[in-house]
């Protein structure tokens, strides 16, 4: 395994950061890991890498206990915190240059260290501002020297915490393509609130809230349930029991006085049937809406 976490719990005073989370990924793994502000996908990034230790649990990353061997174990991660730290007065090969001596990549992989520094700037996009200064370039730029960084040493894993931050269309998918070209020979976990990006590049995710892992499961087993959502507004309040009478209905939601955010669980077209439920009950369509089962309904169900 490239990843193992086995229980991991942290504890900040009276505050359970973490609840028994455990996961774990395979070599050749993109993982979106997802959840609301505050869920603790922070915390556990910074646990992985080693920054910070859990108040219990296992933490293996290429078979590497992190908790006693963490200068070991860093040496195989490649990390790109959210606030992507850069010594912004360096021009950018000199500040590549210094990463590459901490993590000594001469002596790590089969290029030199020129040869790689320039491997790493041609990958990200960064050629064309590769002589400037870094407090010279726009925000998706340092982003990108904050990556060519990350991926300096050749890591057997990479932990990217908000990784397409400040970036622009082009440049999201230009790095979307890097992630997913980097994930064929590496585990990803990556964090990120744009669930497009994780439908493009991943192929599981993991939704934390509040500290417990609520879904760990491979994006097509997501997209291939027969969930489907209905928004419909009547001309009048109902209560929920008369929507309750509606044939599949897993779940419902009175999103406004006439609004509800309907799920159903059928390979039939529902929208008929809510037709006949209003005609039967007297009332009036105002507005009727479908939606696909997509990653970002589900975030919504699952964390609201």
């Amino acid at each position: 395994m490239s990843i193992k976490v086995i229980a991991v719990s942290k504890i900040y005073k009276i505050q359970k950061a973490l609840n028994e989370v455990s996961f774990s990924a395979d070599k050749g793994s993109i993982i979106g890991f997802l959840g609301p502000n505050g869920a603790g996908k922070s915390t556990m990034m910074k646990i992985l890498t080693g920054f910070i230790k859990p108040s219990s649990g296992e933490v293996f990353i290429d078979d590497i206990d992190v908790l006693k061997k963490p200068l070991e174990a860093q040496k195989v991660i490649g990390y790109l915190p959210e606030h992507n730290p850069l010594y912004t007065d360096m021009y950018v090969r000199e500040y590549l240059q210094f990463q590459a001596s901490i993590f000594k990549i001469s002596s790590a992989i089969d290029l030199t260290e020129k040869e790689q520094i320039e491997t790493c700037i041609e990958k990200v996009g960064l050629t064309s501002e590769a002589h400037k200064k870094i407090n010279q370039l726009s925000k998706g730029y340092q982003q990108r020297v904050g990556l060519a960084a990350t991926i300096l040493h050749n890591p057997k894993v990479l932990i990217l915490d908000e990784p397409t931050t400040g970036l622009d269309p082009n440049q999201l998918v230009e790095i979307r393509e890097l992630i997913k070209e980097l994930g064929k020979e590496k585990t990803v976990l990556f964090s990120t609130h744009i669930m497009q990006e994780v439908e493009a590049v991943c192929d599981r995710v993991i939704i934390i809230k509040k500290g417990e892992v609520l879904i760990d499961k491979k994006l097509s087993e997501l997209k291939d349930d027969n969930k489907q959502i209905i928004e419909v507004t009547f001309d009048y309040k109902i209560e929920e029991q008369f929507i309750k009478r509606l044939p599949n209905v897993v779940s419902f939601k009175n999103n406004y006085d006439n609004t509800w955010y309907i799920t159903f669980e059928s390979d039939e077209d529902m929208r008929p049937k809510i037709f006949d439920f209003a005609q039967e009950n007297g009332l009036k369509i105002l507005s009727l809406n479908t939606q696909n089962k997509n990653l970002e309904t589900l975030f919504r169900e699952v964390t609201v």
